[in-house]
């Protein structure tokens, strides 16, 4: 006499990622059941929307450490001791460490997205806009400052 397949362990508590929806691909895109929403829970995939703020965020990122090392490079001082620390070891450290913050960063808040809607009601759509309209402030003032630099 076989069992019945729905007699065993509940097969949708597990809510990480796993590495098969990693490499084949997932199918969850939201997350539909209410007892599901109490909990944390991971997507698989996610809004084409989110690909805009997501590599806003990662060309000005790149843009700021660019801008950041020409105007070191004439006469400018970087402020944030983490930072500055990291220039003194040399622009590789400074360049490899601020882009991987920042795709850490990114990454992180794509990943835990349901966890800071539902704690904080907050949407991360928005909160990835907010993110890369900051960024262009950053590297509108540095453009700024470059252009007092060359003229």
């Amino acid at each position: 006499m076989e069992m019945d397949r729905r007699s065993r362990m509940e097969r949708r508590m597990s809510s990480s990622i796993n590495a098969r929806s990693l490499i084949y691909g997932g199918h969850r895109m939201l997350i539909r059941r209410q007892e599901d929403r109490e909990r944390h829970f991971f997507v698989d995939q996610y809004s084409p929307i989110l690909f805009v703020p997501i590599v806003a965020i990662l060309f000005m990122c790149v843009l700021d450490a660019l801008l950041t090392l020409f105007l070191l490079n004439h006469g400018a001082y970087e402020t944030n001791p983490i930072m500055a620390y990291l220039l003194n070891i040399g622009p590789y450290a400074f360049y490899t460490t601020k882009y991987a913050i920042t795709i850490i960063a990114t990454l992180g808040l794509l990943m835990f997205r349901g966890i800071l809607i539902q704690k904080f009601n907050l949407s991360v759509h928005l909160l990835l806009y907010f993110v890369a309209g900051l960024y262009c402030v950053v590297v509108a003032w540095e453009l700024y400052l470059v252009s007092d630099v060359v003229i």
